[in-house]
């Protein structure tokens, strides 16, 4: 979405070798399509219990048969005997696909100029050549939402599969236009304004965030009506959450602004996701009175509060779901979206429990994303996004066999793997000639 310029071509021409080394081990490395029958597996439905000695029939991109004899017709056979298959799982916040080098200001795009930009689309700036998508998937993770940033409107978030040429092919089927709900807190520890200028500057955000919708419910009624309109692709878009055409997704964390949110939100008809959420657990009740779903995480992360003890972010997901929030985890990372199932485990370990925590990463943003149909399980009609492990991959000790995304069977290679396997063993080397 910016300027290509001489620096970037640099950083394009230093990869080049790193993706020549794809092709040095001989392997076949494309996601390749086809007809696939995973035989004689301990199938983790998610939705219908654990199925044991099962196979799964994979084609057209879709799962075509879940039993105990299905036809080996005219399918390529992988024996799954003592593995695990379970559904691919789901990252409910990243920014996978919208930054490759931080410090290289060229491949970052996650924020644009301006505090709002819902028009900024988050597909249209996903690169499918991301060093960190391969890198993502071959832990199991499939599915993720990457999400815009920085700003009261960031942009609007778009849900991916992990494989594809394209933004378009790489498109899952979901939207949602982000919030940054103001803050009525401290930025962080280093911030040294006044409580007086903490409330003053709140107030001013929560007035503009309230000008801005204004602006936009105008649009929305104006357009509905037919007048004709200015060129203006900001209200253009934050009108579709207006109109219920897209969610909004809030990113909020204080207990404080949790509830602030909720009553911003209660007037507007408007279908609403939150994000973050890190202090839930305190007004977990409130949320969930609200009817409101939630997407949150990091797991791994501090407290919020000097005060709280070390391990309370690990029992936050546990905390809502037993007060009746249906919850997501994300990891709401960039290159490390790949820990998404310890983040899941911590949250499992802490209160959530295992079963949950699979549906937090599975039929859970699947559901809050409205695509429990095609997603989040392994059920006949459903997408063939598809893991099969040692064990169960919430464990370190567990190994990814194989995966799946739309039916496509994907290389478990990425340029770790790759380097890896170049200097394990390796020979001591050329021999300099004197």
């Amino acid at each position: 979405m910016k300027r290509l310029n001489k620096t970037f071509f640099a950083f394009l021409l230093a990869c080049l070798p790193i993706m020549a080394m794809a092709q040095i081990d001989g392997e076949f490395i494309k996601p390749r399509t086809g007809k696939f029958l995973l035989k004689n597996a301990t199938v983790v439905t998610i939705t219908k219990g654990v199925l044991k000695n099962t196979s799964v029939l994979l084609e057209g991109g879709i799962i075509k048969e879940v039993g105990a004899n299905v036809s080996e017709d005219g399918a390529e056979v992988i024996d799954c005997s003592g593995l695990f298959i379970y559904p691919g799982m789901i990252d409910g916040g990243t920014r996978l696909g919208l930054v490759e080098v931080s410090s290289v200001a060229e491949t970052v795009d996650y924020a644009e100029i301006g505090n709002v930009t819902p028009n900024m689309q988050a597909l249209t700036a996903v690169n499918p050549n991301s060093v960190a998508i391969p890198v993502t998937r071959v832990s199991g993770v499939t599915t993720v939402l990457t999400v815009p940033s920085a700003g009261l409107f960031p942009g609007t978030a778009a849900l991916i599969n992990l494989n594809g040429y394209t933004p378009d092919q790489m498109y899952a089927g979901f939207k949602a236009i982000a919030m940054n709900f103001p803050s009525s807190g401290r930025k962080g520890r280093y911030d040294r304004r006044s409580d007086e200028d903490i409330k003053k500057a709140s107030e001013k955000s929560m007035k503009e965030a309230d000008e801005i919708w204004e602006n936009a419910k105008n649009y929305n009624t104006l357009k509905q009506n037919g007048a004709t309109l200015e060129y203006y692709p900001e209200m253009e878009q934050l009108a579709k959450a207006v109109s219920g055409e897209l969610p909004l997704l809030i990113e909020v964390n204080a207990a404080s602004d949790i509830q602030q949110a909720i009553k911003w939100v209660a007037d507007k008809n408007v279908k609403v996701i939150f994000a973050g959420v890190a202090e839930g657990w305190r007004v977990a009740e409130e949320i969930a009175e609200a009817g409101i779903p939630v997407i949150t995480g990091p797991v791994q992360e501090l407290p919020t509060r000097d005060s709280d003890r070390y391990d309370t972010p690990y029992g936050n997901a546990g905390k809502m779901a037993k007060a009746g929030v249906k919850v997501a985890i994300r990891t709401n990372g960039q290159e490390n979206v790949r820990n998404l199932p310890f983040h899941a485990a911590f949250a499992a370990a802490y209160g959530l429990g295992k079963e949950e925590a699979w549906k937090a990463v599975t039929i859970n943003p699947a559901d809050i994303f409205g695509l429990q149909d095609q997603y989040g399980s392994v059920e006949v009609g459903k997408m063939a996004n598809l893991i099969v492990a040692t064990g169960d991959p919430f464990e370190t000790r567990s190994k990814i066999m194989n995966v799946f995304i739309e039916g496509y069977k994907i290389p478990l290679s990425n340029r770790q793997i790759r380097l890896y396997q170049e200097f394990d063993e390796r020979n001591p080397g050329l021999e300099l000639s004197k």
